[in-house]
């Protein structure tokens, strides 16, 4: 009976995260060696994932294993993640929590991060097919879809004024993953400790490279916690690609998303184009007449 009670527990409490019903999920246990893998939702924490598991073990991450190899807080019982090997490397989507002493932090330019929540949304119904996407993206600043962690910039904030250039804490950008995965993933390894061979780190990458997972998905998303109750004719691994946002964002939504949050994107690096379209101005065109 008491198996029985913990497994409906379980299970409401993974569709309550799931389907954003809860105010708040941090009553999981948390120890002072745990690794956090944490972001703002689609900004890459499932990639990282597949390589960081990839990376500390033989058997290769799949849909069907990943949340017993790297395991999100979310889908997975607070009494199985306690019996888990230490240190735990887990997955986490939670804003600042000072519980959090050891955490790998991935940012992703949210221009990009704003179109793959947007697929994302239609994937979970809570955006209805053919919505404009320049009537989600004020939504999406807003932060009505993640309100218990708020926007991308309040997430963001909360981390680096927090842990930026601390011990224990790692910045990753999304797109210096992409541009070289086996040095952002040798990063990451000297950070938990781990001695990583060249091999190992390329095997890591080649098992968790987009086609491959794309691949996975198709044969596996139906079974896998995270996608077995949403849209199957919407891909989870989207384009994983960087810069997407300038053919999929109509420019007003590009414009909106730089004027609320400029000064911090362009402190991650993000180049604004607000500020290239002011250097490409003709010399005089404010010349007063």
């Amino acid at each position: 009976m008491l198996l029985v009670r913990r497994a409906f527990r379980h299970l409401s409490r993974v569709s309550d995260v799931l389907f954003r019903r809860t105010l708040f999920e941090r009553e999981v246990t948390i120890f002072d060696d745990d690794v956090w893998l944490t972001s703002y939702p689609r900004s890459g924490n499932t990639w990282t994932r597949f390589l960081v598991g990839n990376l500390l073990h033989d058997e290769p991450v799949t849909f069907l294993n990943v949340e017993r190899l790297v395991p999100d807080m979310y889908k997975t019982a607070d009494w199985v993640m306690r019996k888990l090997p230490r240190p735990r490397i887990m997955k986490s989507h939670e804003c600042f929590d000072p519980r959090y002493r050891k955490v790998v932090y991935i940012v992703r330019d949210p221009r990009d991060v704003a179109f793959s929540n947007y697929n994302f949304e239609m994937k979970l119904h809570s955006v209805p097919e053919g919505t404009p996407i320049a009537e989600f993206v004020p939504r999406w600043v807003d932060g009505v879809y993640w309100r218990r962690i708020g926007s991308w910039a309040d997430h963001v904030q909360s981390w680096l004024s927090t842990r930026q250039g601390q011990p224990g804490f790692l910045l990753l950008r999304y797109e210096d993953l992409q541009e070289d995965p086996q040095r952002e993933l040798k990063k990451v390894a000297d950070f938990v400790g781990l001695q990583a061979s060249p091999e190992r780190l390329t095997r890591a990458v080649e098992l968790s490279s987009a086609a491959n997972m794309r691949k996975m998905e198709k044969t596996q998303g139906k079974k896998w916690v995270a996608t077995s109750h949403t849209r199957a004719d919407k891909p989870f691994v989207g384009g994983a690609s960087s810069g997407g946002w300038r053919k999929n964002l109509p420019e007003e939504s590009v414009a909106y998303l730089e004027a609320h949050w400029g000064p911090l994107m362009k402190s991650l690096g993000y180049e604004l184009v607000s500020e290239q379209k002011q250097k490409e101005s003709p010399v005089g065109a404010h010349v007063l007449r």
